[in-house]
């Protein structure tokens, strides 16, 4: 359970904001989603390497 203190007079967006910012540090919902369906191993190490593998060439080509 997520707590926010509300200091006097301090605007109600304000501490909206601070909620949200909280609620995906903790990665709730992203932890809700992946549960939602089951993932073979095997599918998700392919992804995680097509990601990295991604990232390595726009490094690369920062780099040119």
């Amino acid at each position: 359970m997520l707590i926010i203190p509300i200091k006097d007079g301090e605007n109600i967006d304000r501490a909206l904001k601070r909620y949200k910012r909280k609620f995906d540090r903790t990665g709730t919902l992203r932890q809700l989603r992946s549960r939602q369906a089951f993932n073979k191993p095997s599918v998700l190490k392919r992804a995680k390497m097509q990601k990295a593998s991604y990232i390595q060439g726009l490094r690369d080509a920062v780099e040119i």
